[in-house]
């Protein structure tokens, strides 16, 4: 048979990329088929290839349910760009923030979900009208519909039984240009009203406490019927949004190219996600490698109109590591950058809010931007300082609330905590927070140790120990073994002790892991926060009763100071206090700023504190004045709690007499209920909370 090694049959493959950029190097990326190819050409022209053939792509199958689905329809696309006598001009811009929080379950719905407690529900409200927020520095206003000045309460005990609620933010560009932010409001939610077709339930208030004055916007999930309010995703996501800007518009006008490439100019140089980054990212999506800048290239219309600013835009983010240029004229940009602008965005917001408290307190320029940190929502450090402001935390949408430290190590702290935390913490206050702590706590450890092999710990046996030892340094033995009892008091609502009788608890050989792994679970979410003060230093220099600046004095373990910002003030306080104790005979002056006072002379200014204040509160429920006697029984019903200088105390009333004695938290959930105890020496009062046991008189 003839043989011809000539012969071959071509087999085509598949396509490669074989295409190479200038200087030899491999474009990344496949060519696009010819339906890509389309969809390319369908984007730089400004149309949207999801819309071919009036098919849309559904993002979520919840976008085309509910109310509002028509309006979203027919706003969805609208270019906000309009020609008029050969000048172009667009809408105002206004952004608009939604959340829809989930009150109650309904139908098992509670499966996997989130439901804000009513708790929560209550301090959403109540920071959107703290002080500070309005023009002049006051506090905010609620308003509706028809009121100026409305009841906000009265409207969340309507919802409470909602299924849900809706929060919006309402920010225009030029927010600040509006004559009446709250007429906006109500033709905003009267076009809301004729979309969704219903009546709303909605309160409002205006904030101008940011650099964009905004709206919250909160209305109740349900119709003008009763029945639940459900709202189409799409008309969440843009309705409002359309909706606000042609409110906006009708007020202040379009803005011409002009004003829109000025405020575009403003974006090149910011350190956050900008519209020119959105764009610079379209155009990279819509060639899926680069995003090309030369000047002969068909590009977006968006890109053609603000080449010029793209570049420049472009060349930021590769100072910032976060592009690069392939050739001349086509970038790459990373896909981490809208993530990180955004970070840096909101750190930007923090860095702002605080500086705008420190501002409000007249120590702006006393405190340096380099001492600025921002912890988010864990605290990996002690922090001991004074509270300066006090707000909603993230975008104000949830309940998460912020605090702004300025700490005795110089610096200046923001943090934001659970809102169940925070509800006694107030503007001024002394505190102290951080995480727990990262080994075993102390107490747990002499706990085991005076337990022995036995496993008995006696707070008799502990005091005779502890008596000798503490003398020493002029401290008070009760206090010092009260406080082991109190945290065998709760380890023992945590399951891991046993009390006995009152000078008798079983302990487990591993009580310090134990009591760790529970201070770990307890703060895992957030630092601890504790009312060191509730008055300042200016109050705490003269007062006739127990402060925080005599338990640093009267303390082994003082907190360390810096010479500088709040620790220097507190510096200057603590002498202008150790001179007030000795003129007043609480203390002997032994020269060069040091004193000599007694061991118990915290225990005795806050005894005739809380004398003072207790006679003054029995007085006025006309009862007599018990003061707590230690060995003795506390009963009584638990009117609620009193916070003097000395701290938070608890209010007893057993119809005749009136006690206060030492807030614990475990009584928060007893209010109005009767009370049984034993009082300790040092104050405290060993409670009997248990469900089985005798809480009579």
């Amino acid at each position: 048979m003839a043989r011809d090694d000539d012969d071959f049959r071509l087999r085509p493959g598949k396509i490669r990329d074989h295409a190479r950029a200038s200087g030899g190097r491999r474009v990344q990326g496949r060519p696009p088929s010819f339906t890509g190819q389309v969809q390319q050409a369908i984007r730089r022209a400004g149309g949207d290839p999801s819309r071919l053939n009036g098919a849309e792509k559904r993002s979520s199958r919840f976008n085309d349910r509910g109310r509002g689905v028509a309006a979203a329809a027919a706003l969805r696309g609208r270019s906000p760009w309009s020609r008029t006598g050969g000048l172009r001009s667009r809408s105002r811009r206004v952004a608009v923030k939604a959340r829809v929080v989930k009150l109650n379950p309904q139908r098992g719905g509670a499966r996997g979900r989130q439901f804000a407690s009513a708790k929560s529900v209550d301090a959403h409200l109540r920071y959107l009208q703290r002080d500070g927020v309005t023009k002049d520095g006051a506090k905010g206003q609620v308003y509706s519909a028809s009121r100026d000045v409305e009841d906000g309460r009265a409207f969340v005990e309507r919802g409470r039984e909602d299924r849900h609620q809706f929060r919006f933010i309402v920010s225009a560009e030029e927010g600040v240009e509006l004559s009446d932010p709250q007429t906006t409001t109500r033709e905003l939610m009267k076009q809301m009203e004729v979309d969704l077709g219903t009546r709303l339930d909605w309160i409002a208030v205006d904030h101008h406490n940011t650099g964009h004055p905004h709206t919250h916007i909160i209305v109740r999930g349900v119709t003008d019927d009763g029945k639940t309010l459900n709202i189409a995703g799409d008309y969440i996501a843009f309705g409002i949004r359309e909706r606000a800007s042609e409110v906006v518009t009708r007020e202040l006008g379009r803005q011409s190219e002009q004003d829109v490439s000025r405020s575009l100019e403003r974006e090149v140089d910011a350190d956050r996600f900008t519209r020119l980054d959105r764009m610079l990212l379209a155009e990279q999506r819509s060639r899926n490698e680069f995003a090309d800048l030369r000047p002969d290239r068909d590009t977006l219309e968006s890109v053609r109109q603000n080449r010029a600013l793209l570049i420049q835009r472009a060349r930021k983010l590769e100072r910032m590591g976060l592009a690069s240029e392939v050739e001349p004229g086509r970038w790459s940009v990373s896909p981490r950058a809208e993530s990180v602008l955004r970070e840096l965005g909101e750190r930007g917001d923090i860095i702002k809010s605080m500086h705008r408290a420190l501002d409000r307190e007249g120590l702006a320029d006393a405190r340096s931007m380099a001492g600025y940190v921002v912890h988010r929502e864990h605290v990996t450090e002690s922090i001991v300082g004074r509270v300066i402001d006090k707000g909603l935390g993230g975008d104000e949408m949830g309940e998460r609330v912020r605090l702004v430290i300025d700490g005795v190590d110089g610096r200046v702290h923001h943090f934001e905590m659970d809102p169940t935390r925070a509800d006694d913490i107030q503007r001024g206050m002394i505190v102290a927070a951080g995480a727990a702590q990262t080994g075993p706590r102390a107490s747990d450890r002499n706990i085991l140790a005076i337990a022995g092999k036995e496993g008995i710990y006696r707070p008799s046996k502990h005091l005779e120990q502890a008596v000798a030892t503490i003398d020493r340094f002029g401290g008070d033995p009760s206090a010092y073994v009260g406080s082991h009892v109190r945290r065998l008091e709760a380890l023992r609502r945590a399951g891991h002790v046993e009390r006995i009788d009152k000078d008798q608890w079983r302990i487990p050989a591993d009580l310090p892991e134990r009591g760790q792994a529970l201070d770990l679970a307890r703060d895992r979410t957030a630092g601890r926060v504790s009312v060191l003060s509730s008055s300042g230093l200016d109050q705490q220099i003269s007062h006739d009763g127990a402060t925080w600046l005599d338990r640093e004095l009267a303390s082994r373990q003082r907190t360390t100071l810096t010479d500088s910002g709040f620790g220097l003030e507190v510096m200057e306080a603590s002498a202008k206090r150790r001179r007030w104790l000795v003129n007043e005979g609480y203390a002997t002056d032994l020269g060069n700023g040091r004193i000599r006072a007694p061991r118990d002379l915290v225990a005795r200014l806050e005894a005739r504190e809380i004398e003072r204040a207790g006679r003054a509160l029995a007085a006025d429920r006309g009862r007599e004045w018990w003061a707590a006697v230690p060995g003795s029984p506390v009963n009584g019903q638990l009117v609620g709690s009193t916070q003097l200088a000395s701290g938070r105390f608890a209010m007893i009333d057993d119809g005749l007499g009136f006690s206060l004695v030492p807030w614990r938290p475990v009584l928060e959930q007893r209010i109005g209920r009767v009370v049984s105890g034993i009082a300790l020496p040092g104050g405290d009062v060993n409670w009997s909370l248990g469900r089985n046991r005798g809480l009579g008189l």
